[in-house]
């Protein structure tokens, strides 16, 4: 008998069911998404790329994980996300890491208004950093990187990705 492979051991269906509608303001993204990319720099210089978003439901429904790439990068220089669902904080544990960049980071996001906020702190830096997902629609949303040197008394936007729900997948 063949042994299941890690990709069936952690996939799911859908949401876990006793938890489905909290689990939903992540869970409305799953699926594969086009990306405009840009990046901004203090100097006011922007840098801009395609790319793609990839989000599945995992762990029985308990938790989600995307796949996030620029067009043309190589597969060793991709960037994942898992976000756990806290019933019990009534937040997301989220982990983000690029291996390749040496980027890892943890953040904790939770609905505020219409957007999902999600915050933590630089581990180099040690800068509060801000990533929300906004102008959420079924087709298409904003995600804005924000960094704050001032303890969040102000912010800088950083980034900021435009997407567009693929249609063929």
């Amino acid at each position: 008998m063949t042994a299941p492979s890690v990709f069936e051991l952690l996939a799911a269906s859908g949401p876990y069911e006793a938890d489905a509608e909290r689990l939903m303001l992540y869970g409305r993204l799953v699926g594969s998404w086009d990306i405009d990319a840009t990046w901004f720099e203090p100097s006011g210089e922007e840098r801009h790329r395609k790319g793609e978003w990839h989000f599945a439901w995992i762990l029985g429904g308990r938790a989600m994980q995307d796949v996030l790439f620029a067009d043309g990068m190589p597969r060793d220089r991709y960037g994942t996300t898992l976000r756990c669902f806290d019933p019990a904080g009534d937040l997301w544990h989220i982990f983000w890491a690029q291996p390749s960049g040496a980027e890892f980071m943890y953040l904790q996001g939770r609905e505020v208004g219409d957007r999902i906020v999600q915050e933590g702190v630089d581990p180099d830096s040690g800068r509060l950093l801000r990533w929300s997902f906004t102008e959420l629609t079924a087709d298409s949303f904003v995600w804005v990187g924000e960094l704050s040197e001032d303890d969040g008394r102000t912010w800088f936007q950083d980034q900021e990705m435009r997407a567009r729900r693929r249609k063929d997948v």
